[in-house]
């Protein structure tokens, strides 16, 4: 899970960008980089941590042009979390090209031995995202005649990316001297749209990981990428689109709407607040049958994803509902925190219980998702030192069984808190006193609820059934092996030079 951002704008780039992955920061907090490009030249800042601490006024000022992508980095399967990983990445031949990816390929090993060993291309850190690039590099030059490129073209090398990348994949890229790229994978698991703004010197194009960067940025939204789209945007502001994909079908990671996405988002023309209420009235349904015995007195959300599936089952409970944690909004998301030593501190930083609501009374804890359960202990613990009289937990996701290999980081196993343990036997773990989660009949169906048309998801975190078809379990047990080393997935590497186009900024 990563933020993503492109724009062709009339004006100067860089505070769009700046402002749009700061509505993008809950996607990624480890990393944050901007590109933007004039008379040929790309100009570059990124680094390490928060976007108000990556970006300087120098910096910034040093961010020059009118067209421009960003990024927000949350560190995923094979990512090392250094600061040579952040995004945009850059490749010089055959054209300047820049590139940000949200998402995870699946056969990114594969790809890289086959660019070191057919296409001559090196890949200098861990990151798949350089894969691609390095990919999407090859495929343009094996379109191009004469190195000069037009829509078709570009269009035929993102229909060679689509043949050779496997996994889950959003892309904006730059190519110098012509203009903005965009594409998604075939199967639409990571979320990308795009919005347009009118100004006096014409249409203003913006492309994002989600619709409330476009939203605050004073863009309209137009539509979705499709699956296996790709659109172009010139430098002179002309709008290209095509399907470059021979398959397609749309299948939203169901986790975007669980957790990942701001509820203010849409995501594939779906509210993400509608589908959290309704998450809520669906686990009210299981609640009342399953807990029909046990006596709650109030219904507490742990912030922030889950208030309103909480508030939804408060109503349809008919139970009071109260804020009893408050958030220090300065700590980052635990769930992307990348240790667990790190995870366990933030919660005790991040939530304080408030006694009054807690004292004496038999309360019903309210979360989005249990994936480690390093947060749901802790909190369960919080709640008992304020004085609640016996607690009662509710997911509003299913337990979370399998790794996730399209772009969340889960993906071992052994780290999982529901794996090969039944709902009584996490429930002990958590320390709670009673346990539910969702159905993921129930899940989907909050979903689809509000787009009916939209009824195929990317569910392996749930399920382990993998959309795209090509993760065995020889790949799940080499992402466990890399995870658990103590040595990072080995490549080879060199030192590169940036082609003179590239200024790079301190």
């Amino acid at each position: 899970m990563c933020g993503i951002l492109g724009i062709v704008a009339k004006s100067p780039a860089n505070q769009l960008l700046y402002d749009g992955l700061l509505m993008l920061q809950h996607r990624g907090q480890d990393a944050g980089g901007i590109v933007t490009s004039q008379d040929n030249t790309f100009h570059m800042h990124k680094g390490r941590g928060m976007v108000r601490d990556v970006f300087r006024t120098r910096s910034m000022r040093s961010l020059s042009g009118n067209v421009g992508i960003g990024h927000v980095r949350y560190p995923t399967a094979g990512s090392s979390g250094s600061s040579a990983e952040a995004q945009p990445f850059y490749v010089n031949s055959p054209f300047g090209i820049v590139l940000s990816h949200n998402g995870n390929l699946t056969n990114a090993e594969q790809l890289n031995q086959e660019l070191f060993r057919a296409d001559l291309r090196h890949v200098n850190t861990n990151s798949d995202s350089e894969v691609l690039l390095n990919v999407l590099a090859h495929e343009l030059q094996s379109s191009t005649c004469n190195f000069q490129l037009d829509p078709s073209t570009i269009f035929s090398a993102v229909a060679g990316v689509h043949k050779r990348c496997k996994g889950a994949y959003a892309v904006v890229a730059m190519i110098a001297g012509y203009g903005l790229l965009a594409f998604r994978d075939p199967y639409g698991i990571r979320p990308l749209v795009f919005g347009t703004a009118e100004t006096d010197h014409g249409t203003e194009y913006l492309i994002a990981s989600e619709s409330v960067a476009l939203d605050t940025l004073g863009f309209k939204l137009i539509r979705d990428i499709a699956p296996g789209e790709a659109i172009f945007i010139d430098e002179q502001g002309d709008f290209h689109h095509k399907q470059c994909a021979d398959k397609s079908s749309l299948n939203p990671c169901i986790f975007e709407y669980v957790y990942l996405a701001r509820p203010d988002s849409m995501i594939d023309g779906v509210s993400v607040y509608e589908t959290r209420l309704n998450m809520g009235e669906h686990l009210a349904e299981k609640v009342s049958k399953s807990m029909r015995h046990l006596d709650i007195d109030v219904v507490i959300p742990i912030p922030d994803s889950s208030r309103p599936s909480a508030l939804q089952l408060a109503n349809h409970l008919g139970v009071d509902f109260r804020e009893g944690f408050v958030k220090n909004r300065y700590v980052g998301r635990t769930f992307i925190m990348p240790g667990q030593q790190q995870r366990r501190k933030s919660v005790r930083q991040k939530l304080n219980a408030m006694s009054i609501e807690f004292q004496g009374k038999n309360v019903l804890l309210v979360d989005d998702s249990i994936v480690r359960g390093t947060t749901s202990r802790e909190i369960v613990q919080m709640a008992r030192e304020a004085g609640a009289r016996k607690i009662f937990f509710a997911s509003a996701a299913p337990p979370v069984r399998f790794p996730n290999v399209y772009g969340i980081d889960m993906p071992t196993r052994q780290e999982l808190i529901a794996t090969d343990r039944d709902d009584e036997e996490i429930c002990h773990e958590i320390g709670a006193d009673y346990l539910v989660y969702q159905d993921l009949d129930a899940l989907t169906r909050a979903v689809s609820k509000v787009k009916p048309s939209l009824n195929s998801f990317e569910t392996s975190c749930f399920n382990g059934d993998y959309i795209t078809g090509d993760v065995t379990q020889e790949y799940l047990d080499s992402i466990e092996l890399h995870r658990n080393s103590s040595q990072p997935i080995s490549r080879i590497r060199s030192k590169t030079q940036l082609d003179l186009s590239l200024v790079v900024s301190d």
